[in-house]
């Protein structure tokens, strides 16, 4: 037999409690090292997810809802991202839908300014979130991302607009709309951003009418190349020429986008009634379709209009110069506009049946 000394040990003079007990400690001491090892550094963007309360639904869309919430005492809106269950898609769409998701996050962290709704923060893929219930607190699947900004009690300028469909705004309310948007574009592009889907759903009302500019779901940093941005990005109806055809675009996009809101904000319908997407997309590009400007329009608001839809990027404004030159439209004596009882009577308000 050979002596411990030479490396052995007897089995009768192990210690197998304390053996356990070393063993124990090693392995807590590897789980440990190796949970920091895979524990990623706080982004700055990141919330306490503790200080998060989140309540009622107030939308829906394609990949999840947005909720009103609490935030460490704020009033909030909380868009929560839903990517389906595990399993449900393919590891080459949830790396594109969290490409997305950090995209919004890191470009709308950083902006700051009275028209572009209030980020607050986000979160990627915690199973510490929970929605407050009348039965208490429902857990979410750890797949869920979320994004607080401020919440905004006025709602989507589209359905504003909508409510006033029959009376229509005073003009100096949809020049005090439309400045609201160009300054928060002007901002934007000063930053190099472009939103690419400016619409009325995507600018929120705050108690005081300020809108503000949201959902910065595909916007991103401007390519200083042109052919690095491209492809369909936005909705259709507000998509500039050059978008549905696919060619190299920039910031230009938006400013088209927005002239096709401020003949919105004007008239308070729907622009292309009649069309289906498909008949609108044919008939921007090839025949240069633009929604009809009513006669009773003031020429100074239609110019503004003209110029931002113009078919060539280069002739469009930069969203600087639209602000100084809705600033100097005279709202006064109403911009010339038809007075509220007799609009029901104007043609201008026609519905266009067709190109």
């Amino acid at each position: 037999m050979m002596k411990e000394g030479d490396g052995f040990v007897r089995a009768d003079q192990i210690d197998l409690k304390e053996l356990d007990a070393q063993l124990e400690r090693h392995l807590s001491r590897a789980w440990t090292m190796e949970k920091n090892a895979e524990k990623k550094p706080k982004q700055e963007w990141e919330i306490d997810p503790d200080k998060l309360i989140i309540k009622t639904v107030i939308a829906r869309g394609t990949f999840g809802t947005v909720h009103r919430g609490i935030y460490d005492g704020q009033d909030v809106a909380v868009k929560l991202l839903d990517w389906g269950e595990e399993g449900s898609r393919s590891e080459a769409e949830i790396a594109s839908l969290r490409a997305a998701f950090t995209q919004e996050v890191a470009v709308w962290h950083q902006l700051d300014h009275p028209n572009v709704t209030k980020f607050i923060g986000a979160t990627m893929g915690t199973s510490e979130l929970k929605i407050q219930s009348e039965n208490g607190h429902v857990a979410m699947p750890s797949n869920i991302c979320c994004v607080v900004v401020e919440y905004l009690p006025g709602g989507a300028l589209k359905t504003y607009l909508i409510k006033n469909h029959r009376r229509k705004l005073a003009f100096k309310v949809v020049i005090q709309i439309s400045l609201d948007i160009a300054r928060g574009l002007s901002y934007l592009h000063s930053k190099k951003v472009v939103h690419r889907d400016v619409k009325t759903e995507n600018m929120l009302l705050d108690k005081l009418r300020t809108v503000k500019i949201a959902d910065f779901g595909v916007a991103r940093m401007e390519a200083q190349n042109p052919n690095d941005m491209t492809g369909e990005t936005g909705t259709l109806g507000y998509m500039a020429p050059e978008v549905l055809n696919g060619n190299p675009y920039n910031r230009k996009c938006d400013v088209y986008s927005f002239g096709i809101c401020l003949w919105e904000i004007y008239c308070c319908d729907m622009p292309y009634p009649d069309l289906s997407f498909s008949e609108v997309t044919s008939a921007v590009v090839r025949q240069n379709l633009r929604p009809e400007i009513p006669r009773c329009c003031p020429s100074s608001f239609a110019n503004v209009m003209r110029r931002c839809w113009d078919a060539n990027p280069d002739k469009r404004p930069e969203m600087d110069e639209v602000v100084s030159l809705l600033e100097a439209i005279d709202t006064s004596k109403g911009g010339g506009m038809i007075p509220v009882d007799q609009q029901n009577g104007c043609l201008c308000f026609r519905k266009r049946r067709g190109p």
